[in-house]
């Protein structure tokens, strides 16, 4: 409309008179539009997706803006970690408990580098360390164990502690640098042994014989290891002409019981896919009967138990399904299995507890899988049950009437000025009944008197979350804003809550300050230290920042102090009046 029109065109020409840009101060810079913590968001979300070098990337990108930020660098270790860059995960790790040297999952980072990088013996003080922190941390706990018991497989292994240098990544780089050892890259024998070995180092024992790893050791070693061809050509000794090749023995026929014995594998390992196969179409009965046929014929491969304790499970008969579990546990250790496979019997039985309703011994039993493997799965199930069990323990403490007796006390604390206290009970009021909007209106008007701005924040939302339509809600994060000086924020919030109580005689008094406050500020009646307060914080608005790093904005704000002809043009937009409403109530345009 016409009168509108009007009404814009003064607006601009006061703002092409008075516009106050902050581009002195240096407020609109990208600097404080690209924030560390947006970095660290998505470099969360990143490693949540398993895109470990992107989140590597973004988490770099958060230091370069907060170098000082110790969760950074736990994080980017963590994604190094995950990418097997060991070296780059001490480094960060080192860095965290630098920054942070209280801080116990800084210690669970570094601990859990030094264990990639095979020191076994530094990584167990990391652990200590941080559990001298935090002694009730089940992070650290589980690593220590971990640790602990693959040093235990080294001192059982008369090769383990060898073993670990196939461990380090840079085995294939010192390889390739040598020129005794280079070669042996373009042969495959060699390139898979070296897989094996690296999968699984404890098999060290088997390669000994191979003068090729004779010499790969003396390289990893830093030594010169001489084969026994080598020392006899620095020693000058002439070879000996070739003898004729004599002819192999045959192999000597297996004896009878041997022959038996290879018969009852073959014959338990069909046994066994014929039990997948019922498995699979969920004819239980039948599997359970194959896989009780492999466990008679070759009681050496717990494989088959740990797939009959799933039958069991899907059949719900989890105390049988754990029994079965713990028979393999048992058998496993007697035949020094595959740890792996111990681990995954383990989380089985773990989760026939989790069905049973015992979340304490499963969260018990899902720890001592994971010193055996630190498997994924077995993690989130241990996450999982933790969290489960919290919910049902805050479930079993629920009490409307004991809510209610505590809230009562509040409020006869907060009558006589005891603000902490009256808090304390309607913290107790809340864990007994967290649906009652009510007492998070009052617990933030106890925070307020003690000027806890963002808790009394948090509480007043949580309360209109809960209920829209209570006008006190409103009251208490309206006040919160206005006493952060954040007058525009503080406007918007009365104006809602007057939307659901028109008459309200405190929301209409709230709007009223705020514009007071706002209007203060144009005329330049605020001191130098107010306004600088307010306009940082509504720096700090993101969607301020929004505003301010929008082009089309940009484009505005510099024609208005350009060209006052394209900046009339841009008023005619509502939707760009309305931002730079937003901009003038928050104080970063000020008109006079």
């Amino acid at each position: 409309s016409r009168s509108s029109a009007h009404r814009n065109n003064a607006l601009v020409r006061y703002l092409l008179i008075h516009l106050h840009v902050l581009h002195s101060k240096g407020l609109l810079s990208s600097d404080h539009i690209t924030m560390a913590d947006a970095a660290k968001a998505q470099g969360n979300a990143a490693f949540s997706a398993g895109r470990f070098e992107e989140a590597v990337q973004h988490f770099s990108t958060a230091i370069g803006l907060d170098p000082s930020n110790h969760v950074l660098y736990s994080n980017r270790s963590a994604a190094y970690a995950s990418m097997k860059k060991f070296t780059e995960a001490f480094e960060d790790g080192k860095k965290t408990t630098e920054l942070k040297p209280d801080w116990a999952k800084g210690y669970s980072r570094l601990g859990a580098a030094l264990y990639g990088l095979g020191k076994l013996d530094e990584s167990i003080k990391a652990y200590n360390d941080g559990l001298g922190i935090d002694p009730a941390n089940e992070t650290l706990k589980a690593g220590l164990a971990e640790v602990e018991s693959a040093m235990a497989r080294d001192s059982a292994n008369p090769l383990g502690g060898m073993a670990n240098m196939f461990s380090s990544p840079d085995v294939w780089a010192k390889i390739a640098a040598n020129p005794q050892t280079r070669g042996f890259l373009q042969q495959p024998d060699f390139v898979d042994m070296m897989n094996k070995l690296q999968q699984n180092p404890s098999s060290l024992g088997q390669y000994m014989g191979d003068p090729r790893m004779l010499q790969v050791m003396g390289v990893l070693l830093g030594v010169n290891v001489t084969t026994p061809d080598k020392f006899a050509e620095e020693q000058g000794m002439g070879k000996e002409e070739p003898k004729a090749k004599e002819p192999e023995p045959e192999p000597e026929p297996m004896d009878e019981d041997q022959l038996a014995t290879e018969k009852a594998k073959e014959d338990a390992l069909k046994e066994k896919e014929l039990g997948n196969a019922a498995y699979k179409k969920k004819s239980f009965e039948e599997a359970i009967k194959h896989y009780t046929a492999a466990i008679a014929l070759d009681d050496t491969d717990i494989s088959f138990l740990t797939n009959l304790a799933a039958v069991r499970m899907e059949m719900g008969d989890y105390d049988e399904c754990i029994k079965v579990c713990d028979d393999a546990v048992n058998k496993g250790r007697e035949l020094r299995a595959d740890y792996k496979m111990v681990a995954k019997a383990m989380t089985r039985k773990g989760t026939a507890l989790e069905k049973k309703g015992e979340l304490e011994q499963a969260i018990e039993v899902y720890n001592r899988a994971l010193t055996e493997h630190r498997n994924p799965d077995t993690l989130k199930k241990l996450k999982d049950c933790g969290v489960r069990l919290k919910k049902n323990k805050e479930e079993e403490y629920l009490n409307p009437e004991i809510a209610d007796e505590e809230k009562n006390k509040g409020n006869e604390f907060f009558r006589s000025g005891n603000f902490p206290k009256a808090v304390e009970h309607y913290t107790e009021a809340l864990k007994r009944n967290p649906m009652d909007h009510k007492i998070y209106s009052n617990r933030a008007a106890c925070y307020m008197k003690l000027a806890a701005f963002n808790e009394a924040k948090a509480d007043a939302e949580k309360c209109i979350a809960m209920d829209p339509t209570f006008a006190k809600g409103y009251t208490r994060k309206g006040g919160v804003q206005y006493f952060m000086k954040e007058y525009n924020k503080a406007l918007e919030t009365y104006q809602e809550g007057l939307k659901h109580d028109p008459e309200n005689e405190e929301l209409k008094e709230g709007v009223q300050r705020c514009v007071d406050m706002i209007n203060k500020g144009n005329r330049g009646e605020l001191s130098e230290e107010e306004m600088k307060a307010r306009q940082e914080r509504a720096m700090a608005d993101p969607e301020i920042q929004g505003i301010l790093s929008d082009p089309v904005m940009r484009q505005v704000l510099a024609d208005m102090q350009e060209d006052p002809k394209a900046a009339q043009d841009h008023m005619k937009n509502p939707m760009v009046m309305g931002k730079i409403q937003k901009l003038v109530s928050a104080g970063i345009l000020q008109i006079r």
